[in-house]
């Protein structure tokens, strides 16, 4: 299933032969991180990511959903399209379609964003309700886990690289802006990212291979990509690539 694991500065990347293989190893990682968090606390924050590499992780999840207690998970969203629910760009649509449309969680523990309100509002408001429900740690909320994905131009959540600015914002969620279709986009802040306590990239696609390439080995215009700036301050990174993403790599 694997092709190779290797620790690479303060980073585990683990490369699999297709999407298939990445999404089931993943659902098993995300099982074995919930359940383990479960033996010392009474429930887990999760940040959940968009794209279309979830969507093969939660259908992979979803054969395996009695092995969590969903009661003791709250779900969040690292980033939602200032859409309604039911728009195809939806984050939370999709999640909805192809995991919390088949398992039972407690509707109280999925906290989306309203893309459908106001931007500025939804913002401050998303990130009143994080600052409520979640730990405190290093002055900051604190997910127990983060799910991030990866843009061909290096965007992580809906941090652009001509926003890079909301890497270093003291607010927990901001208003971003997609830069060539304008589209408004809500998103947590860099600050409240890397303090998660572990952060996991899931990267699929032979068009995104450069990418991975540059951030990882830190060569070519990584600088300007935002997703190499995501390195937790107390937590673990971890890149799940299959094995187009990593067809670059050294």
């Amino acid at each position: 299933m694997m092709d190779c694991t290797v620790s690479y500065k303060n980073s585990d990347i683990k490369i699999f032969k297709d999407i298939n293989n990445l999404a089931e190893a993943f659902s098993s990682e995300f099982i074995s991180v919930i359940n383990s968090q479960l033996l010392n606390q009474k429930k887990v924050n999760v940040a959940l990511s968009g794209g279309n590499t979830p969507k093969f992780f939660f259908q992979k999840v979803v054969l395996l959903k009695q092995k969590l207690d969903w009661g003791k998970i709250f779900l969040y969203w690292g980033d939602e399209r200032c859409v309604p629910p039911e728009d195809p760009g939806s984050n939370f649509g999709m999640a909805k379609k192809y995991l919390l449309d088949h398992i039972k969680i407690p509707d109280e523990n999925v906290i989306r964003i309203k893309g459908e309100n106001n931007p500025d509002k939804e913002a401050k408001k998303y990130s009143e309700i994080i600052k409520r429900n979640l730990p405190e740690v290093n002055g900051l909320p604190h997910f127990e886990m983060m799910i991030l994905g990866l843009g061909e131009d290096g965007h992580t959540a809906s941090i652009f690289p001509d926003q890079k600015e909301l890497l270093n914002s003291n607010e927990i969620c901001s208003v971003a802006s997609h830069p060539v279709t304008k589209q408004k986009r809500i998103t947590l802040t860099g600050k409240v990212i890397n303090n998660s306590g572990k952060i996991f990239f899931m990267v699929s696609g032979k068009n995104k291979s450069f990418i991975v390439s540059d951030i990882i080995n830190e060569k070519g215009d990584y600088l300007k990509y935002p997703a190499y700036y995501i390195k937790p301050l107390n937590g673990e990174i971890v890149w799940y690539l299959d094995k187009e993403a990593a067809s670059d790599l050294n």
